[in-house]
């Protein structure tokens, strides 16, 4: 498992991102993480990002990569981080974090996420980890764009962005392709419905109100399943700009208080 950490303050918060594929990240994509954790920092917080480990069996999946991060946190944080925040893939993961092992953390926050994914979702992922697993990083990168460019009219401009995209964020990720098959089995097959019953801690759940994978009604769904859950909808914003957005940081303190 690499990682990453950012930020000096004594307090702890483990950053678990999305996928398929984890990396540590580089160039413009740490620019963006340190503006967007940077409240968390002036609050004293320092920020771990730590990838899913390396050489995954197969048959790894959701339950499996939560019993990975709690068996990190009981090995390098004393068994225990003061917040953990996980996005899309990392919050499936979460859930199961969550569910097994709630003395691993103080608080959780959820974002972009939900008990399932959904049809297209599952679609446009398998094909990006499928273009990367064959080592086709443009062709990953123009199915990437999707996220960005869903409107099928405008499939023209996802193929000029493709290259670009792949030149940012997926060329010499620095994670075995093998990995990344693992993961999106582990996506596609994801339902938590019977798991989040069995979250006995308060949970920060932060959706896009247009989010193409994780649309309103089952993230609704989600947060009626776990039984203390706080939803916040980011109005109007689909999945990267939910993800990315500058609130989640406020939002996340706000909701763990003073103290």
């Amino acid at each position: 498992m690499d990682y990453l950490s950012l930020g000096n303050g004594t307090k702890t918060l483990l950053f678990i991102q999305g996928g398929p594929g984890s990396t540590v990240p580089q160039g413009m994509l740490r620019r963006m993480l340190r503006w967007q954790f940077a409240p968390l920092f002036r609050a004293g917080y320092s920020v771990w990002i730590v990838t899913r480990r390396r050489g995954m069996p197969p048959d790894h999946r959701a339950k499996d990569m939560a019993d990975d991060y709690a068996q990190l946190i009981a090995e390098e944080f004393g068994g225990r981080v003061d917040i953990v925040v996980a996005e899309s893939f990392g919050g499936m993961i979460a859930q199961y974090l969550a569910a097994r092992h709630p003395e691993t953390f103080g608080h959780m926050a959820m974002v972009v996420t939900a008990t399932e994914l959904s049809d297209w979702g599952k679609d446009v992922d398998s094909r990006m980890a499928q273009a990367i697993a064959d080592g086709d990083t443009d062709g990953a990168g123009t199915v990437f764009a999707e996220y960005l460019i869903p409107n099928e009219r405008l499939r023209w401009l996802r193929g000029l962005l493709g290259p670009v995209i792949s030149r940012l964020l997926l060329t010499g990720a620095g994670y075995p392709l093998e990995d990344v098959l693992t993961e999106v089995e582990a996506e596609v097959g994801f339902n938590s419905r019977t798991v989040l019953p069995h979250i006995r801690r308060p949970v920060l759940l932060l959706c896009g109100g247009s989010d193409q994978f994780f649309p309103q009604d089952v993230a609704r769904e989600t947060a009626g399943l776990i039984p203390d859950c706080t939803l916040i909808w980011y109005e109007g914003k689909g999945h990267v700009r939910a993800a990315s957005s500058s609130r989640i940081a406020r939002d996340v303190l706000a909701f763990i208080g003073p103290g």
